[in-house]
């Protein structure tokens, strides 16, 4: 294999050679997720992503193993920094080098990874932050522009910051700005996006603004039409990403930079969890949103500009996220997470539906569930235990199982626990109980799952052990600079 610093020479001469190429019309991507009891091999997860044609993902941090698998599927990757990553990087040139040396130098080049963008921080001004990452965004990204610089890279792989909706208000589109405290920071990052040509990320969750208000028009958040229409001027918005788009131009408008290309880092809708959170739903507001941004149509204060690229949130379920926004946070894959399609879908890569991940390993076809011949009464205690391990997420009010009845929850329940313990036969035990069956439980829409076999880098703590790892590393290369 090529030495990183030979790969990039290379590398950098393609770049030359293809600047002259037509720009691409706007791509479906995804966003990759990782936070899960039961992980996909990356390289199935890969092959997931040829299967149905799709161009474009997004990681959220530099999962050596993600990496890998994209070597040389052309795939273009945007790696993720997390949010507790900026300090250090905000602080230390030093440390940005050997972030730039090990996440993207060593992956890209011929054969390599197709890394175009870094994602400095999620969201990181966000409101309910509190202002904890703010100050450290902008020297963060200095240092890693400079590190790009060094490695030959910073021409091809641009830095960006992905923005939360909420980062920008007004009562009509037309008078989008930029929340007051941001107003500075946003001004510098605008700038710095634009010298770099580097587009503006932004996340849109219409079913965020349905879920979170009672008075939000349900038909607003789709694409089929509304009753609801918002007139603004003479323009007439009828769907709440056109809306929520739009605000966003006007703010980075009223900042001088009214042209700037924008790039969809995070939009969907989930299938669970919660009552307008169901399979119908997704399928209507994703098709629509796919229908809608291909179409080039664009919106009334872009027409006929649709966003650069589209990243749907997200590819796969993650069992294993905190439920502290809602049960649905759990549930917003278009694949469930072991890469089976939750619904039709055609993503307008050629492929009419969306198709099933292959050569997916699973446990043995087996289920824990509550002995009907026991005495449930003293079950609660249980039950608490399971669930507080495991995803009973589908049981609350509006999920798909809510209607099990109240055996029906114990075994939901039992079985989770037991899959997440790999099946181990005293995971079913629960004081006598469980008891183990061959015979599929699911019901309707409510399917009690079958772990699958891969485990060498499934749960939430590998998450944050591997970004806890990075933060003590890059701390210590600061401390030896300082």
């Amino acid at each position: 294999m090529l030495q990183p610093r030979t790969k990039v020479a290379i590398f950098s001469l393609l770049l030359v050679l293809s600047a002259s190429l037509p720009v691409t019309e706007p791509a479906i991507g995804v966003n990759w997720g990782t936070v899960s009891f039961h992980r996909l091999r990356p390289s199935t997860v890969v092959d997931l992503l040829q299967q149905n044609k799709i161009q474009r993902v997004k990681l959220f941090d530099a999962d050596p193993s993600a990496l890998r698998a994209l070597e040389g599927s052309g795939i273009e990757v945007m790696v993720g920094i997390p949010n507790e990553m900026l300090a250090v990087f905000s602080s230390s040139s030093a440390a940005s080098d050997l972030w730039v040396r090990q996440n993207v130098s060593a992956f890209v080049g011929k054969g390599g990874v197709a890394i175009r963008y870094v994602a400095v921080g999620n969201e990181p001004f966000l409101s309910s932050y509190a202002g904890q990452f703010q100050n450290y965004v902008m020297p963060a990204l200095l240092n890693l522009q400079q590190s790009l610089a060094k490695a030959n890279l910073a021409g091809y792989v641009k830095l960006v910051v992905p923005c939360n909706a909420d980062a920008y208000e007004a009562d009509l589109p037309s008078q989008g700005a930029f929340r007051p405290e941001l107003t500075e920071i946003m001004t510098q990052l605008v700038s710095f996006l634009n010298s770099n040509g580097s587009p503006f990320v932004v996340n849109i969750y219409p079913f965020l603004s349905l879920y979170g208000s009672t008075d939000f028009p349900q038909d607003y958040a789709f694409f089929e039409g509304t009753t609801h229409a918002v007139t603004d001027g003479a323009n007439v918005y009828t769907n709440a990403f056109d809306g929520n788009f739009d605000t966003l131009v006007a703010a980075l408008t009223k900042l001088g930079y009214g042209q700037m290309p924008i790039v969809i880092g995070e939009v969907g809708w989930p299938t669970d969890g919660a009552v307008s959170a169901n399979l119908t739903a997704a399928r209507a507001f994703n098709q629509g949103l796919i229908n809608h941004v291909l179409s080039n149509r664009g919106t009334p204060l872009r027409p006929g500009v649709p966003p650069m690229d589209v990243y749907l949130f997200s590819l796969l379920d993650e069992g294993a996220k905190s439920v502290l926004p809602g049960n649905f946070e759990r549930h917003w894959g278009i694949f469930s997470f072991d890469g089976q399609a939750k619904y039709a879908l055609n993503l307008g890569m050629g492929n009419r539906l969306l198709r099933n991940a292959r050569s997916v390993q699973y446990l043995p076809s087996r289920w824990c569930v509550a002995d009907p011949s026991k005495d449930l009464s003293a079950v609660a205690n249980h039950m608490k235990i399971a669930c507080s391990a495991a995803d009973c997420t589908t049981l609350n009010y509006g999920g798909s199982c809510n209607g099990l009845g109240a055996k029906g929850n114990i075994s939901y329940a039992f079985n989770s626990y037991y899959q997440l313990q790999m099946q181990k036969s005293q995971s079913c035990n629960f004081d006598g109980l469980g008891m183990v069956t061959f015979l599929d439980p699911s019901v309707g829409e409510c399917r009690f799952l079958v772990g699958v076999t891969d485990t060498s880098f499934a749960g939430v703590g590998a998450y944050w052990r591997g970004v806890l790892a990075w933060v003590l590393v890059l701390w210590s290369v600061w401390v030896f600079e300082v």
